[in-house]
């Protein structure tokens, strides 16, 4: 069996990940199949049992690519052991500090539905049957790897995160969300669809996050790239 499966959406998140993860070994270990168009980093190492992959931006993209992994090793008989969607994240005001590290225990696809003169429906109420929504618009984080990773990350908030296909960018917006997910802790674009990739293949699933702006109307002076990015290069450790 192969080793731990990290996605996230950008190399840059990948490359923070990498830098927290220290070990003199290759970048992605001889026995793990790798198709040709997934860019691979050179010149960062990371352990043998980890592999990081940067796989695209949005639910869709991160859900397939992430698919197309799992099928690969599985077939190549080195399943992965488990998978973890990971990378910057808008947190929610009041509920996790900028610079802080999210745990998700249950990824949301939070716009998945439809609208109606009387507000926001969820896909499960317009009478679909699970089966057809890939068990459903919230998919749990995996318990023993997220007590694994709350364990060697005790200062992370633990909540629920949201993926969303369009960012929340206003005041009006930012309230329905937050009033429609009391739980939630940060918003971001890939876990659902990380999460129903490995639901589908039976692997073990977790979110990880590290907050870089307040979720609101958007305003890029408020974002703190560096510190978010320093702090998802401190929480990788947990990863190994």
């Amino acid at each position: 069996m192969t080793g731990l499966l990290v996605v996230t959406a950008v190399p840059a998140e990948a490359e923070a990940i990498r830098a927290g993860l220290t070990a003199s070994t290759a970048p992605a270990p001889p026995d793990v199949t790798v198709p040709p168009d997934v860019t691979v980093l050179p010149d960062v190492t990371v352990p043998p049992d980890v592999t990081v992959l940067p796989v695209g931006v949005g639910p869709a993209v991160a859900g397939a690519a992430t698919a197309r992994l799992l099928a690969l090793a599985e077939a190549a008989g080195r399943p992965y052991r488990a998978v973890v969607s990971a990378g910057i994240a808008g947190g929610f005001a009041g509920r996790v500090a900028v610079g802080g590290t999210v745990l998700a225990d249950r990824s949301v696809a939070a716009d998945l539905g439809a609208e109606s003169p009387a507000g926001f429906i969820p896909v499960e109420d317009l009478g679909m049957p699970p089966e057809l929504l890939g068990g459903g618009r919230t998919v749990l984080a995996d318990p023993a790897l997220l007590a694994r990773l709350r364990a060697a990350l005790p200062g992370a908030t633990v909540g629920t995160v949201l993926t969303v296909s369009t960012v929340t960018g206003t005041a009006a917006s930012t309230a329905a969300l937050a009033e429609r997910h009391p739980d939630a802790v940060a918003e971001a674009m890939e876990g659902y669809g990380v999460a129903v990739a490995a639901a589908q293949a039976g692997v073990p699933f977790a979110e990880l996050r590290t907050v870089s702006n307040p979720i609101g109307p958007r305003d890029r002076s408020a974002w703190r790239m560096r510190e978010a990015f320093a702090a998802l290069t401190a929480a990788a450790a947990a990863l190994h």
